[in-house]
């Protein structure tokens, strides 16, 4: 298995990714699935400091990982939120947690001091991921996203990288 930066020729493989858990899960709050232009602008936001990865093997893309920004105002710049997705068929391998090794080793390259993930709180292997990456949990949004009937909570877990006694 290979980790490296997304390009433009992995959307379809990172779609048919996300779109399965648009469609079936509440991992993401997206409701539509993306179309291969809307993945394809996805990645071109995510590049430079707000990288994606992939996590390859085989020419499969299997899973992929991103940094995106926390907020628009100046005052979060050194602030980050990540995103992790593996392909269902290829969890509980490592896969997600070789993404998110290289997804800090890179936020941290880049000079940001913070990495925000927002979960819903039912994805415990995404908790137990961050969790045993060194994010702590910060708070519980009640009730934050609807999603097949059903209003789901989200939690925010935050992993300090880099100490400032200021």
């Amino acid at each position: 298995m290979q980790i490296r930066l997304a390009k433009q020729q992995d959307a379809k493989g990172i779609l048919s990714i996300y779109n399965i858990e648009v469609l079936t899960s509440a991992a993401t709050f997206d409701l539509v699935p993306r179309s291969i232009e809307e993945q394809m602008a996805w990645l071109s936001e995510h590049s430079g400091a707000y990288p994606a990865l992939v996590a390859e093997e085989d020419s499969e893309i299997i899973g992929f990982a991103s940094l995106s920004p926390y907020r628009p105002r100046p005052a979060y710049a050194t602030s980050t939120e990540n995103s992790i997705y593996v392909h269902r068929d290829h969890r509980k391998k490592g896969v997600g947690k070789l993404l998110m090794q290289e997804i800090i080793r890179l936020a941290k390259v880049y000079g940001f001091h913070t990495i925000i993930a927002r979960i819903n709180d039912t994805q415990e292997a995404s908790i137990a991921l961050h969790t045993a990456l060194g994010f702590s949990q910060v708070g519980v949004e009640k009730e934050i996203g609807r999603k097949f009937g059903k209003w789901h909570d989200v939690m925010t877990m935050q992993l300090l990288l880099v100490s400032d006694p200021q």
